[in-house]
């Protein structure tokens, strides 16, 4: 109904009279749709827009989990060759504020230690 309101073909009393609405009724769903519709091409800017942000993330995390597995693979054949004594001379217990990376590589030496 709104479609052919919009069409202008035929005038709103005729239109409400073939559909049983009232013609008050079809003005403000004419109103609505038309305040409406540019929102609709801006919305589809903001979607693809996000949708590259979501991508770009993506893309960006599974290169740091990538960069992560590189060096946890690295680290580990490095310290399985080292004594155990070394590798426990490498734990550090006093210093509770390592930065996550820090703490990774302890959790590798303690599993490698025990």
């Amino acid at each position: 109904m709104v479609q052919e309101t919009l069409k202008e073909e035929k005038t709103l009393n005729q239109l409400a009279a073939e559909h049983g609405v009232h013609p008050n009724q079809l003005k403000r769903w004419k109103a609505t749709a038309l305040e409406g519709l540019p929102g609709l091409f801006s919305r589809n800017d903001q979607a693809a827009q996000t949708a590259a942000e979501h991508e770009r993330q993506v893309t960006e995390l599974y290169a740091e989990i990538g960069r992560l597995t590189t060096e946890l693979t690295w680290l580990k054949k490095k310290l399985a060759s080292l004594p155990r004594v070394e590798r426990l001379a490498l734990l550090d217990r006093e210093r509770p504020e390592l930065p996550l990376r820090a703490c990774l590589i302890m959790v590798l030496l303690v599993c490698l230690c025990y």
